[in-house]
């Protein structure tokens, strides 16, 4: 509170000295000691509103030490483990089916393809495609006219022989009757041996004569069965009962039969049973034998399998591309005739079956491990592995399992079939992890820095 104003003098009286200070003077002083309080209470509360907000900052900055600290523990206790260095997988029990793939194509068990023996024009074609023939109905027919022909010429000459034949057997009549009474003339005396000789000369001309006329009659007579023949020929007759798969010929068309016999149907004798002539490789020849059992299937019937055995395999090879392959003939059944014949099929030998087996994956046996590395990053070379002999196989296993520092060795097993994705395993290996892949580079986590967050 500020002092109550002192009361102003009346004008006109002066004050002595002895009286002390003057109103004015006190006034002032009153001023003067309210301004130093004043400023030294500012004083108080600057200095008071300073140490407050140093205090302040100093909480803060411990609060966030604290978190960061907190935050750091926290994660060090809750981080995941690091990850496994290498994917394993453990022996299992199954049954194993050895195949060996091919593909081939499908033919009929019987395919007959019918010809013609002589030459000529068509005039007729008695069945299609498809047809259902019988052995001995009349597929189709040359034009006969220029073999009737021809029979009639034969028949012809052979009586012309047969004509020539009577005229020599009565010369040769003639020529016995002269040999018999040149013999009576020489025995009586009358006659000459000239006339004798003479005689029996034109005897043996006859006997020769008839002998050439005989045989002048075997040889038409052979041309005329054999004109009958071809006229035979003029009809083509199915040779099997069957189905026609194929036809090359329509009517009027002309076949030439001069130097081989054109084919003008090719007839299957029963679609229910079918061929497939597979093309198996080299490499695996030796693993199909007759007798195997084997699935077919083709792209018409998609995840539909047919039945089918291994009737033959061939020695003959097959060189393509310089490819060899080796034909093998496994038999179809068709019972409802969906298999048809120039399909290609995609055949599955079953080569060996083991039941119940113990077995590993194929990636373990394929499986390498990464060469390891120095701390400059340089490959660290191991000692070379012993090559392995036939049905052996190498494995790794895993014989310490910490998690990122995992260590393997390998193991040497004994082996068996395969169906292309597990592998018998003849060894036991009781509950050992084998590895099968690596999931990282040896050296990667050595190689990254640590990450807080």
């Amino acid at each position: 509170m500020t002092p109550d104003p002192l009361p102003r003098p009346h004008h006109g009286f002066k004050q002595s000295a002895a009286a002390g200070p003057s109103w004015y003077e006190r006034r002032s002083m009153a001023d003067a000691s309210a301004r130093a309080s004043g400023k030294q209470e500012l004083e108080r509360e600057l200095s008071k509103a300073g140490k407050t907000r140093w205090w302040r900052r100093l909480v803060i900055l411990g609060v966030l030490g604290a978190l960061i600290a907190a935050g750091v523990v926290w994660r060090e206790r809750t981080k995941p483990p690091p990850p496994p260095r290498y994917l394993t997988a453990e022996p299992t029990n199954g049954d194993v089916l050895e195949t060996v793939q091919s593909t081939g194509q499908i033919k009929p068990v019987t395919e007959v393809q019918v010809g013609a023996q002589v030459s000529g024009r068509i005039t007729k074609v008695f069945v299609d495609f498809n047809s259902v023939v019988k052995a001995g109905d009349v597929l189709a027919e040359i034009d006969p006219t220029l073999f009737g022909a021809q029979i009639d010429s034969n028949r012809a000459q052979l009586g012309v022989a047969k004509a020539s034949v009577v005229r020599s057997e009565a010369s040769l009549t003639t020529a016995r009757q002269r040999l018999d009474r040149a013999k009576r003339l020489v025995a009586e005396g009358v006659g000459t041996q000239a006339d004798l000789d003479g005689a029996q000369g034109a005897y043996d001309v006859a006997m020769a004569d008839l002998a050439a006329s005989k045989a002048q009659v075997s040889q038409i007579d052979a041309v005329l069965r054999s004109s009958r023949t071809n006229l035979d020929f003029t009809r083509i007759y199915s040779p099997i009962q069957g189905i026609v798969i194929d036809r090359a010929i329509d009517p009027g068309q002309t076949v030439a039969a001069s130097f081989q016999a054109p084919v003008l149907f090719v007839i299957a004798q029963d679609l229910r049973k079918m061929r497939v002539f597979a093309d198996i490789d080299e490499a695996d020849v030796g693993r199909v034998s007759e007798g195997m059992s084997a699935d077919v299937s083709v792209d018409a019937f998609p995840g539909e399998t047919f039945k089918g055995t291994v009737s033959q395999v061939r020695f003959s090879p097959l060189t393509q591309a310089g490819v060899v392959t080796y034909a093998a003939i496994i038999e179809v059944d068709n019972p409802d005739v969906k298999l048809r014949p120039g399909m290609t099929a995609t055949v599955s030998v079953r080569s060996a079956e083991v039941k119940g087996a113990r077995r590993l994956p194929n990636a373990a046996l394929r499986f390498k491990p990464s060469p390891e590395k120095d701390s400059a990053g340089k490959e660290i070379k191991a000692p070379p592995l012993e090559p392995l002999p036939p049905r052996k196989g190498r494995i790794w296993v895993i014989t310490d399992a910490t998690a990122g520092a995992e260590k393997i060795e390998p193991r040497v097993v004994d082996t068996g079939i395969t169906d292309g994705v597990n592998t018998v395993v003849l060894t036991d290996l009781g509950d050992a992890k084998v590895v099968v892949d690596e999931t990282d580079d040896p050296n990667a986590g050595a190689r990254r820095g640590p990450r807080i967050f």
